[in-house]
């Protein structure tokens, strides 16, 4: 039966969960309040020729976010070129600078130059870690988590020792590893996880496959290339987006949403999913009672971290810098303890450098260079002015040293930062976060916060405070497992018991 579905938010999961549900035969509105798509991966262009992603800049899982095209007959090679990095990345240290090269065989070599004996270990490493990548992302990731026994079954009980999920990750890499910079590499993809190495289960070593062996890739005019061909691909299903819809209220009748009210319209609906902000929804959006969770619980939860961002518009071409820079001068774990210990601004810094203009000629005006900087920050912490120039002015003399070029600052016409304070306002993220919960074991399946609400039985959530987790690709699959459960709901709005 037909229903009619309201989705709040159009960042991946709920462009991909408005897919998937219009696919079904549903009539799917999407209400998105700020002016472009793509929430966190939306894009802006200035008068002086520069072009920005906002968000996402790492492609990678690429099978992944190729599975979404392939559900609906296409190939994102019929929407945008991609790109493969060589190198992938480069990672600057105090006394060396170490690129990351496309080709695995090539990644091996420089490993055993590193360290002696290293090459082959990597091997079985990433043997392992393509199994984990495999089970995980085919069997794992796609459960919409409402009970354990979802992952009761031969399979996965012959998987459990090889996932890895009781040993940390920081003890899985040291047994196959003991350089520092190698170890520094190993566990840089989990930064983003949310977590200190030491609490991230050894199951996601899962993304060094996803990232080193199957290769950082670039979409041809940023991510929202991306956005742009998912939102082709919904609106071909019958979805209908609506910009600069700020969805005001969620009106609950007889433990079922009934309406919600959209810049002072009252829509009725059928069904409902959140792709906004979970603690959000729940605490500006329903009453009391219909919530699941109380703030003593988002308090208690344990976030991925949020950033402070600069886009910069270069007037001449910089020496020396690839698409993507890592700068780890700096200990990792001094910097991830004030990230998710004290939530503390960093002492010393680590910081991400994206130079799609590298790979992109029409990001930047020709001659010139467009850059992203990014340094990875608590949640919840103080955010002014004063704070965000005092860490651009230290990154700006790294990137100086690391490219030997002088007075970069003189040459800066475009500069704009985002911070704390702009998650808040744009996507109304919990205490600023960029990049979602962080995957620790506790908060890991069905210890995530659920897909399903528990007292209005059609309201749904996904993103990256659900199941299964931050990331494009887990965004995406988000978005596919909730539009499943709304497929699976044969009640309607009009039912008034629960």
């Amino acid at each position: 039966m037909q229903k009619k579905i309201a989705i709040i938010g159009a960042g991946f999961s709920g462009i991909s969960a408005a897919a998937y549900a219009a696919a079904a035969g549903h009539k799917v509105d999407v209400y998105e309040k700020n002016d472009r798509l793509g929430g966190r991966a939306r894009q802006f262009k200035t008068e002086n020729g520069f072009t920005f992603d906002m968000g996402p800049s790492w492609y990678w899982m690429p099978d992944i976010i190729e599975k979404f095209f392939q559900d609906f007959g296409v190939s994102s090679h019929d929407y945008y070129p991609l790109i493969p990095l060589n190198p992938q990345f480069e990672m600057v240290f105090d006394d060396e600078v170490i690129a990351i090269p496309e080709d695995y065989e090539d990644l091996k070599i420089l490993f055993e130059i590193i360290e002696g004996g290293a090459g082959k270990k990597l091997d079985r490493f990433m043997a392992e870690a393509q199994y984990k990548y495999e089970v995980g992302m085919q069997d794992f990731v796609q459960k919409p988590c409402h009970s354990w026994f979802e992952f009761v079954s031969l399979k996965i009980a012959k998987s459990a020792l090889k996932l890895d999920l009781l040993t940390n990750f920081q003890k899985h890499v040291r047994h196959y590893f003991s350089n520092p910079k190698l170890i520094a590499l190993m566990e840089f993809p989990v930064i983003f996880l949310g977590a200190m190495p030491e609490d991230i289960p050894a199951l996601y070593s899962l993304m060094n496959y996803g990232g080193y062996k199957l290769g950082t890739w670039y979409p041809m005019g940023g991510f929202i290339s991306v956005v742009n061909a998912m939102v082709d691909v919904a609106e071909r299903q019958g979805a209908v987006f609506h910009t600069k819809a700020n969805v005001e209220k969620i009106d609950v009748v007889g433990h079922v949403a009934d309406s919600i009210t959209v810049n002072g319209e009252i829509i009725l609906v059928d069904a409902l999913i959140a792709s906004s902000d979970y603690h959000h929804t729940e605490a500006k959006l329903l009453a009391k009672e219909y919530r699941n969770y109380t703030e003593d619980y988002w308090e208690s939860r344990t976030f991925a971290p949020s950033c402070l961002i600069f886009y910069l518009g270069i007037s001449d071409k910089i020496p020396h810098l690839t698409h993507h820079t890592l700068f780890f001068e700096h200990d990792l774990k001094i910097h991830s303890n004030e990230i998710y210990k004290t939530k503390e601004w960093p002492s010393k810094p680590l910081f991400y450098v994206c130079c799609p203009s590298q790979t992109d000629p029409d990001v930047a005006p020709e001659g010139q260079e467009n850059l992203f900087l990014l340094m990875p920050i608590a949640t919840g912490i103080e955010d002014n002015e004063n704070l965000r120039e005092h860490y651009f002015l230290e990154m700006i003399s790294r990137l100086e040293q690391h490219t030997s070029t002088s007075h970069l600052i003189d040459k800066i016409i475009y500069k704009k930062s985002y911070c704390l304070n702009d998650f808040v306002a744009d996507y109304n993220a919990y205490q600023g976060n960029a990049y979602g919960l962080a995957n620790t074991l506790s908060q890991t399946a069905v210890l995530k916060p659920t897909i399903r609400n528990k007292k209005v039985k059609n309201l749904y959530y996904t993103g990256q405070l659900t199941v299964p987790g931050p990331g494009v690709p887990p965004s995406i699959i988000s978005g596919k497992i909730v539009a499943n459960e709304i497929n699976q709901l044969k009640s309607m709005r009009y039912e008034t018991t629960i």
